[in-house]
């Protein structure tokens, strides 16, 4: 135990962790010492003799777990982006346990009793408002986790967190087992026509990092539709891709329909005991929208527009499938799963005179990141970077930037973790290494983890412009994270509901495709020379282009979400009806559309069944609202400029859960949100045009 890392606060720049001194051996000792150094803290917590106040239990619980919470967070970031069979064992290991070690503080009666003692007088404690938010949170945490149940209740609860924890790491390691597995080995070059040399060079090195040398290897990301379906010309291959991602955990050692039909059963159990009707009204209680009926009204409102303007494109599709049929002389076929990315891509050009391979070029993934990220924050927010190469990472391709506020005084490290590898789970995603607090006198410490493929050495990593606004969605959690300036570490940050965590995201997302930002980061990796105005304008032109799709494949997987979620506990189907009962859900909600699959199907839909999400997927079109409300905002005062972004930081981004979301927005906005950029940015538009959907209308 002496030389565990974890047992002292790291002597690095900012407590970056040491990850040259970490070792998979110290995972278990450090939760092993940290839970019991928190339950010391804690039992004294709940037995001091002096009568509660806030700083001797409020501000007592804030300090507690200090070795834990460096451990977990430590290990789950890891475990997210480096992870090794060593370290799954330990998860599967662990989650039961640190489930417990939770429901042990948060069922406590001592403990809570002096909670609740605080929190029934809380307008005599003269606190202020950050310090009010903190003890409304506490005691709303303790009252959703049981605290108020009779002793047999609280047994059962802890017995279903405990399996519902081990569920979901058991569902989070199948997915990454069987996206890992379910590459597709292609044997011969001449079947990957339409790719890019680049793309080509990268699918080798994969399948030689395999053991596959003189092969190609087509990597699975976490959705069900594959990035590469959109330039492949053979068919059949795109086929092959799309089932091997589609059939994700249906069968064998990662079949999790199983665990998706427990899962559903025992939360729908957990609510009914917290006395809900079902999960999803017990997590959109602590959300800003409230109800399952109000994220019901939203969904349903936009799903039509969306699904018309599918069937619309689908339409057009289906026309070019038919004329080049006719022209070559082939036998036509009807437009599916797999054809989709690669014929809209075809009507893309058609359309607005460009492809994919003519605007990658001019996407590079460092000049992206430097010359539009990270200039957008600085024009934004004065911020300024300088890469570090003195400090240890995980893994080589990581990359850390020192962060600089506009006084050039020390703000964050930023760490960059942009390629794909089999020891990291799929998609895109921002987590907090160290996570700021003025009670700790801590800076942040932020990552944002994409999964880019690995270019072979010496070639350029050339990002599609979906890969470019992941890169600034990420990034926009990241400046939440990094621009925090609360005391409390429980209201830092990103520490807010689901359906707000998503709005900074989605915002930052807008500086993509901002001309002006645009313009400066689009420049050929060759040459550097600027895209070609012309070519700038059709990409901007283009942007609404497929946005009937990509709407549909969201929604139909919020309302597949919402379906899992709002059963009861008899209603849960058993393993072999999961796959009808989401076709069924699908159906029953409108979306049922086998050209547009959802985003997610169940097996592999990671975010609800073992990512935090379950209820709440709807959050990223929820947030997206004020998303665009905010872009709206930014253009008529000017756009790009320090005054509108400290603005916006100053009363948003600096103020994690300091103060309730929606009047941290309201505040910042002025008024209610409108659903109304929103349907302009995605080229939308309601079938009732006097309809208004808005959080606000449905419940906000």
């Amino acid at each position: 135990m002496a030389d565990n890392p974890f047992l002292q606060p790291s002597a690095l720049p900012y407590e970056l962790p040491a990850f040259d001194k970490i070792r998979d051996g110290h995972y278990r000792p450090a939760f092993e010492a940290g839970m019991r150094e928190q339950r010391r803290e804690v039992d004294a917590i709940a037995h001091n003799p002096r009568p509660p106040d806030f700083e001797n239990t409020i501000v007592a619980l804030e300090r507690s777990g200090q070795v834990l919470d460096r451990v977990s967070t430590v290990f789950s970031n890891l475990n997210a982006s480096n992870t090794d069979p060593e370290m799954q064992k330990i998860d599967a290991e662990m989650a039961p346990r640190l489930a417990a070690h939770e429901d042990a503080i948060l069922l406590d009666p001592a403990l809570y009793a002096r909670v609740d003692a605080l929190y029934r007088r809380r307008a005599s404690l003269n606190l202020d408002p950050e310090s009010l938010q903190l003890l409304q949170r506490y005691d709303t945490q303790f009252v959703r986790a049981g605290a108020r149940l009779s002793e047999a209740e609280k047994a059962r609860l802890r017995e279903l967190n405990e399996q519902l924890s081990s569920l979901t790491t058991r569902f989070r390691q199948n997915v990454l087992k069987a996206t890992a597995d379910g590459a597709v080995v292609v044997d011969s070059a001449a079947q990957l026509e339409g790719l890019s040399a680049e793309q080509i060079g990268a699918a080798a090195q994969a399948a030689t990092a395999r053991g596959l040398a003189g092969k190609w290897l087509i990597p699975l990301q976490n959705t069900t539709n594959q990035p590469p379906l959109a330039q492949l010309k053979n068919r059949s291959l795109r086929a092959r891709i799309y089932q091997a991602s589609t059939e994700r955990c249906t069968a064998g050692a990662a079949d999790n329909t199983a665990l998706i039909a427990k899962l559903v059963k025992l939360r729908a159990e957990r609510a009914a005991l917290l006395g809900y009707a079902n999960h999803a009204a017990y997590q959109l209680a602590d959300e800003s929208a409230g109800t399952p009926a109000a994220v019901h009204e939203m969904l349903t409102k936009l799903a039509p527009a969306a699904l018309a303007k599918a069937r619309q494109d689908a339409a057009d599709l289906q026309k070019l499938i038919d004329a080049q049929a006719a022209a070559d002389h082939s036998q036509p076929f009807a437009l599916q799963a797999w054809d989709w990315s690669y014929y809209a891509e075809q009507l893309r050009k058609a359309r607005y005179d460009f492809d994919q391979p003519q605007v990658a070029p001019y996407f590079e993934l460092d000049r992206v990141l430097q010359d539009g990220v990270f200039y957008a924050a600085h024009e934004l927010y004065g911020m300024s970077f300088k890469e570090r190469k003195d400090l240890a990472v995980y893994h080589p391709d990581v990359r850390v930037f020192e962060v600089f506020d506009a006084d050039g005084a020390p703000l964050a490290l930023f760490l960059g973790d942009y390629f794909a590898r089999d020891s990291k789970q799929g998609g895109a995603w921002m987590n907090n290494y160290v996570r700021q607090s003025k009670l700790f006198q801590l800076k942040p410490v932020v990552v944002n983890n994409l999964n880019i493929p690995k270019p072979q050495p010496g070639q350029p990593a050339l990002l599609t412009f979906d890969e470019v606004t992941a890169m600034f969605h990420e990034f926009g959690h990241a400046i939440h994270g990094m621009l925090s300036n609360v005391r409390y570490p429980l209201l830092s940050g990103t520490s807010v509901p689901r359906d707000f965590v998503e709005y900074p995201s989605q915002y930052n997302e807008m500086w993509a495709r901002e001309p002006a930002v645009l313009a400066h980061y689009a420049k050929h990796y060759k040459s550097g020379e600027p895209m070609p105005a012309e070519l700038l304008r059709k990409v901007l032109a283009a942007q609404t282009f497929n946005q009937g799709y990509a709407t549909t494949e969201y929604i139909s997987a919020a309302l597949l979400d919402q379906s899992w979620h709002q059963i009861s506990e008899s209603q849960a189907p058993s393993a072999e009806n999961v796959s009808a009962f989401e076709a069924a859900a699908l159906q029953q909600s409108g979306v049922d559309y086998p050209a547009v699959p959802p985003r997610y199907h169940s097996t592999y839909f990671s975010h609800i069944f073992a990512g935090g999400y379950s209820a709440g997927y709807y959050a990223y079109l929820w947030s997206e609202v004020l998303a665009r409300d905010t872009g709206q905002w930014f253009h008529s005062r000017g756009g790009l400029s320090r005054a509108n972004g400290d603005y916006l930081r100053s009363k948003v981004l600096s103020r994690g859960r300091s103060e309730d979301p929606q009047t941290l927005f309201h505040d910042f906005y002025g008024r209610a949100p409108d659903i109304g950029p929103l349907l302009e940015y995605r080229g939308l538009t309601l079938p009732n045009a006097n309809e208004r959907a808005s959080p606000t209308s449905s419940g906000s």
